[in-house]
């Protein structure tokens, strides 16, 4: 009995260590949560923003120091980019060069961090025709509801000017920065989502979301880090989403802010 229960106590033994060297191991370690980071983009302004340049965009993809980018491209454009940025080191697609972020940041920085690059956009050509037209008309058949529009974006605009937070990264990423853009993407959303249908407000970011639900979805319990790059209005309704979750670790883009190593360590 006594040689019995010293060698169960060594198999016991022996079973905790590597039970530990496992949950030490990246890979191996069960049910570890993953990190999301949501950055909002200023796209075009990136080439001209002395607070949020292109080099800054840079900077903080360092910092972050991803797993997976999950980015506002659409999945049947990502293959595309990727070939010409392969073969030419420039891009062409018309629905990816216009997003300097990507195109002068992401692209080039995929050579040497080796990220996985989800393309979590859900609009199509034939989607954004449709809105444009319908917001076309509605400019023509729904006045009111236009200029109601109109004066809320403009408020909003120009509020974030007043508070400097328009183009500053570490003021994107506030409280105060969603909640002034929501306000003014309220009366659009409230009076035209149901109108121009998939590509509404709502709508469209739910599309969104969904595309960079099955990615999380996907990767649950691996213990990656994946940063989300949309335009920054879109920052406070993803949030609110990803909020729900309790299998991810939130964190702010601040938090990089003057990082040269991205990772934490426990």
């Amino acid at each position: 009995m006594v040689a019995c229960n010293k060698t169960c106590q060594q198999i016991f033994f022996a079973m905790t260590i590597a039970a530990g060297c496992c949950f030490l191991t990246t890979g191996c370690a069960p049910g570890a949560k993953n990190e999301v980071i949501v950055m909002g983009m200023i796209h075009g302004r990136h080439r001209t923003s002395k607070l949020y340049s292109v080099a800054r965009v840079k900077s903080f993809m360092r910092a972050v120091d991803p797993d997976f980018i999950l980015c506002e491209i659409p999945p049947d454009r990502l293959e595309t980019a990727l070939r010409e940025f392969d073969e030419t080191g420039k891009i062409d697609e018309p629905r990816v060069k216009r997003f300097p972020e990507y195109v002068e940041a992401m692209f080039p920085l995929h050579r040497e961090m080796h990220f996985e690059i989800v393309p979590c956009a859900a609009w199509t050509k034939a989607m954004s025709d449709d809105r444009r037209e319908k917001l076309a008309r509605f400019k023509e058949t729904r006045p009111e509801d236009w200029a109601e529009m109109n004066r809320a974006e403009s408020q909003a605009d120009e509020q974030l000017r007043k508070e400097r937070l328009d183009e500053d990264p570490l003021g994107i990423h506030t409280e105060r920065y969603d909640e002034i853009t929501a306000r003014g993407l309220e009366p659009y959303n409230r009076l035209f989502n149901d109108a121009l249908g998939a590509g509404g407000w709502d709508n469209i970011n739910a599309a969104h979301y969904a595309l960079i639900t099955a990615s999380l979805d996907g990767h649950k319990g691996e213990g990656k880090r994946f940063l989300i790059t949309f335009g920054a209005g879109h920052k406070r309704w993803f949030l609110d989403k990803l909020r729900q979750r309790d299998d991810i670790t939130l964190r702010n883009l601040r938090e990089f802010s003057s990082q040269g190593s991205a990772r934490e360590t426990d």
